[in-house]
């Protein structure tokens, strides 16, 4: 590998950030963190807005695969099944230097954070 694309590399490395994180003070919050530690790092957020989501799910169970030329056939049962799933979606200010944030959570999990703007003077 030459230089200038070693170069490259490091420089993508070295200025990325997490894409899937957001820094509180000291801390990182990341995908997959619970409500509570996102409120140990980053204190209470400025809004809370919770509902429920209804989700169909489908399992197959028993399914098996006969291969033909050319086609595969599956037999089996499908069983779907509908679950309710808990979103709770938080929004942080942080001020006016940083871009306010949303936080999705799923059955207390984080799922998503998104970017909303320039933050406000508290």
């Amino acid at each position: 590998m030459n230089q200038s694309k070693l170069l490259l590399m490091s420089l993508c490395i070295f200025f990325s950030h997490p894409v899937f994180a957001l820094r509180c003070g000291q801390a990182l919050v990341g995908i997959g963190s619970t409500k509570e530690d996102v409120i140990d790092k980053c204190g209470e957020p400025e809004s809370i807005d919770t509902h429920i989501e209804i989700r169909g799910v489908a399992d197959r169970f028993g399914a098996r695969t006969r291969v033909s030329p050319g086609t595969s056939i599956n037999f089996g049962q499908q069983n779907y099944t509908e679950i309710e799933v808990v979103v709770d979606e938080w929004n942080y200010d942080f001020g006016p230097r940083r871009f306010q944030k949303s936080l999705r959570f799923e059955n207390g999990r984080l799922t998503e954070i998104n970017d909303l703007g320039k933050g406000h003077y508290h």
